[in-house]
């Protein structure tokens, strides 16, 4: 599988928003770093409008047919756009530096409220809740530069209505 962009592009984008890449990173880890900050941007693939253009076998989220922006303009069918690509690389960097921070692994029996060392005790705020939708929405970190390159691409959610 291969992450959106390339290695190159994510090279430029990361210099030129002033990250500095950790001495030694090869082009390998770069490019595994994509690949993971690729699969967190196709997590947001049930809130993108249109459907894959390659079909269920397509492997990334984008190219898509039919979608559009937020504001109603239409994205062709074979492209990707920039943000989407920029969010991955965002995504990529923050993967390279702290692998796995982008996806946690959630157990929601394990977690600890309470803890006491000595004389300092300090207690967390936790969720009572057993919906597993809500865990892991809890445990999922929310990265707002990569939230704002997206949100454009987004489709908005609508409360659903009850119609008797």
């Amino acid at each position: 599988m291969v992450g959106y962009g390339d290695t190159e592009g994510f090279t430029a984008y990361a210099t030129a928003a002033g990250y500095v890449f950790p001495d030694g990173t090869t082009d390998a880890q770069k490019t595994a770093a994509r690949q993971r900050g690729s699969l967190v941007i196709d997590r947001y693939e049930p809130r993108f409008s249109g459907h894959r253009t390659g079909g269920y076998a397509q492997e990334r989220a984008w190219p898509r047919t039919g979608a559009s922006t937020y504001y109603g303009e239409a994205i062709p069918s074979g492209e990707v756009p920039a943000p989407i690509v920029n969010a991955s690389y965002e995504a990529a960097f923050l993967e390279l530096t702290n692998p796995g921070s982008l996806s946690p692994v959630v157990t929601g029996t394990s977690t600890v409220k309470r803890e006491k060392v000595g004389q300092l005790e300090v207690e967390y705020a936790t969720s009572s809740s057993t919906d597993i939708d809500e865990v892991v929405a809890l445990a999922t970190p929310v990265v707002t530069t990569i939230e704002g390159l997206l949100w454009p691409f987004l489709v908005p959610v609508w409360p659903g209505a009850l119609v008797v």
